[in-house]
């Protein structure tokens, strides 16, 4: 009987893995979040700015994705001409730790791999 509870608790954790997982997929999106974590808010051009690569089209997509999963808000601002601005949720939010966590492991990982 204890096994089974096991297995079923393992399971859940490993369906609880691919949940996070299906919504924070793809190249951009833990990119995204880390910008707007790290200024609480951005406009479009500024997380643009933040990472290398990323075409217009495709940070607008991910982004309408992290909102689809309120992890993003988007604001349109009443200025000439008009902003648009985002910020983490506080369902976003609760990713803090996890970016930080995330930072701190790549800047380790450059240094044991490529010594800088």
């Amino acid at each position: 009987m204890e096994c089974q509870n096991f297995e079923k608790e393992h399971k859940n954790e490993m369906r609880a893995v691919q949940d996070s997982m299906d919504v924070l997929n793809g190249k951009w999106k833990i990119s995204i979040i880390s910008s707007i974590c790290y200024y609480n808010k951005r406009r479009f051009s500024d997380i643009l700015g933040d990472i290398d690569g990323i075409s217009n089209k495709m940070l607008s997509k991910e982004l309408k994705e992290l909102e689809l999963n309120k992890l993003v808000k988007r604001t349109v601002l009443n200025t000439q001409p008009v902003t648009v601005q985002y910020e983490l949720t506080a369902h976003g939010k609760s990713l803090k730790t996890i970016i930080n966590k995330l930072t701190d492991w790549g800047k380790k990982h450059r240094q044991e791999i490529l010594g800088k």
